[in-house]
């Protein structure tokens, strides 16, 4: 019996509108069943090292995937650590690991090496959980493989209840989960995250093989698993909210000293920036290039709430700006290594127009009959660069080989191949 049927059968479990049926996640009325308690209830948090090595020892001795979550207190800290970990496993039962208390899950790593994981959005989640020593070696992505099943809404809670009948219980995930203690609820929430992951799992792997998708989700969920972390960003500062509004270079120079010195007072009291001081500021800030603290107060986002120490040292980094020689001024746009934006090309290279907009045409007319997003399909970046710089010939071995050295996976290779060589060769988009 999987765990979705055990937790229906469980006759202690609290519902709404009737007894939950022998067999499956809804009720005889065919209404979705809410899912309010964990099976075997809320675990203790685990915040010992003691505590620990049992947690270890037991999911190293329990069998099948392991479902694995992690909360964030996005908005509230500094960066993206984890402040809360859930992992539940057959034989093992389910388990909340405090990361802060126990800041080294290697060893809990390294038990389930080998082990399928099983996550939800797992590019969100990886970053954290390899902080603390935890990187899987395979897994399984049940929101990726609901995008390649062709389901229309791929949150956690959707899929439960559209794939096996359950209703999760809502409204903590962007709590602060920084917050110690953490309360019963917000412990139930975590708890149930991971009750029936390896459900979803087991039945988004049958949905994907009666597609002939299994062995492309199968690629993909690889590609996560083997990525290497994401390189830092580049003059992360230019990420502004309303970073359009900015034109010019002096300014540019004073979005890029308050963001500076925002980000280093954000991790010195570990709070989400923009406690701190919000893009919103910044941006007005570098359009009035304020010559004093008295017109910097005057802005939005300066006002009574903001102290004269604080004022001070933001209009500090606003004089630097203004200080700064014209070799010193950033320059307007980011360094571009691929191909210029779209809207540029009519204008560059009307050819190539032509060709992104057969290729984006043909890709479009696949995606929908493969009944899949085009982003998953294929990335728009690999086909803006294709298109703009096409192998010559652009016959099929040049255009797979092209596909292949941009990261595009084998079966996306075999399925846009075709439609691609027509688009490029000006031949129909019919695939």
């Amino acid at each position: 019996m999987t765990d979705a049927q055990e937790t229906a059968a469980d006759s202690s479990l609290r519902t709404t509108g009737g007894a939950p049926p022998d067999d499956g996640g809804t009720s005889d009325t065919g209404a979705p069943i809410p899912l309010l308690e964990p099976r075997e209830g809320i675990p203790p948090v685990i915040a010992d090292a003691d505590a620990l090595d049992r947690a270890v020892a037991a999911f190293a001795a329990g069998s099948g995937p392991v479902a694995v979550d992690a909360e964030r207190a996005s908005g509230y800290r500094y960066g993206q650590r984890a402040y809360l970990v859930q992992l539940r496993r057959e034989g093992a039962g389910t388990a909340l690991i405090d990361p802060i208390a126990c800041p080294d899950l290697s060893a809990l790593g390294e038990a389930l090496s080998g082990v399928e994981w099983v996550l939800h959005a797992a590019t969100q989640d990886l970053p954290c959980l390899r902080e603390i020593g935890m990187v899987p070696t395979t897994l399984f992505d049940t929101e990726l493989a609901g995008r390649l099943a062709g389901f229309p809404r791929v949150g956690l809670g959707a899929m439960v209840e559209n794939v096996l009948g359950f209703v999760l219980e809502k409204g903590h995930s962007a709590v602060d989960w920084s917050t110690r203690p953490l309360p019963e609820p917000w412990l139930r929430y975590a708890a149930l995250d991971v009750e029936l992951l390896v459900d979803l799992r087991d039945a988004l792997e049958k949905e994907l093989d009666r597609q002939g998708k299994l062995e492309w989700a199968l690629q993909e969920f690889h590609a996560i698993a083997s990525a290497p972390p994401p390189e830092p960003r580049k003059e992360p500062w230019r990420r502004t909210s309303g970073m359009h509004k900015v034109r010019r270079r002096r300014q540019l120079a004073v979005v890029r000293e308050l963001w500076q010195l925002r980000d280093r007072i954000a991790q010195r009291r570990d709070v989400s920036p923009g406690k701190v001081l919000s893009d919103a500021a910044i941006v007005e800030a570098a359009l009035a290039l304020p010559p004093n603290v008295h017109a910097l107060a005057a802005l939005n986002g300066f006002g009574h709430r903001v102290g004269r120490r604080q004022l001070e040292q933001w209009q500090a980094a606003v004089d630097r700006a203004r200080a700064l020689p014209e070799s010193g001024l950033p320059q307007p746009g980011q360094p571009v290594t691929g191909p210029p934006p779209p809207r540029a090309w009519a204008d560059k290279d009307p050819a190539a127009a032509a060709r992104l907009s057969a290729a984006r045409a043909a890709v479009t007319a696949l995606a929908e009959r493969l009944n899949m997003p085009q982003e998953n399909l294929v990335s728009p970046d690999t086909v803006r660069r294709l298109c703009w710089e096409p192998p010559k010939p652009a016959d099929t071995d040049s255009v797979a080989a092209a596909l292949a050295a941009l990261g595009a996976r084998p079966w996306q290779i075999d399925q846009v191949t075709p439609p691609l060589v027509k688009a490029l060769t000006g031949g129909s988009t019919d695939a």
